[in-house]
């Protein structure tokens, strides 16, 4: 893919942008957690862990992330946060609690980051994140939650999140994956 002319443009995903993220969290999911999940574990997580949350959508909290490429916009990133209880999941993961968090007394979360593996390490995600930290914090919480790969680790390590726990997620035919929970409180 042509990597078009290095401006990337931040903006909230629409309902008609589900069908590019979907090719988008299939192309990064493949090829960027590869080196720390086997293709069984990719292969039964793709749509139901790794997938996408219409529900963040809907409520104006998904972002994404565009380049021109030989003319034409394409999404190259995206990710988002939510008022929801929910963690990590697409529409599909089992257990999801769409009830609304308190602001006083709950953790924003921070979900469903995937960058385009062409634009990795270009300081995509950091963009995304510092959007929906700022839109969080605005919203009035003061600390962040989230569900991270074992590649997205490092990106939130970096962006001053601490590990909580580490949870197995079951997927089909006794498989699992690792996701880990992180955790970060506003500083001020």
């Amino acid at each position: 893919m042509n990597q078009g002319d290095g401006h990337f443009n931040l903006r909230l995903a629409r309902p008609t942008d589900v069908t590019e993220l979907k090719a988008l969290i299939d192309v990064s999911v493949r090829t960027l957690q590869s080196g720390d999940y086997s293709s069984s574990q990719i292969e039964r997580a793709l749509g139901v862990v790794f997938g996408v949350d219409s529900q963040l959508i809907a409520d104006r909290s998904y972002y994404i992330v565009e380049t021109a490429v030989d003319g034409y916009s394409v999404i190259v990133g995206s990710g988002g946060w939510s008022r929801r209880k929910t963690l990590f999941g697409s529409d599909h993961v089992s257990g999801r609690e769409d009830a609304m968090l308190d602001p006083t007394r709950d953790s924003a979360r921070i979900r469903a980051f995937f960058v385009h593996p062409s634009w990795a390490r270009r300081g995509i995600g950091s963009m995304i994140l510092e959007a929906c930290e700022a839109a969080a914090i605005e919203a009035g919480f003061k600390s962040f939650e989230l569900g991270a790969t074992i590649t997205g680790e490092r990106l939130y390590r970096a962006r001053g999140y601490s590990p909580m726990e580490r949870i197995e997620v079951p997927l089909a035919e006794g498989i699992s994956i690792p996701v880990i929970r992180m955790s970060k409180r506003v500083s001020r």
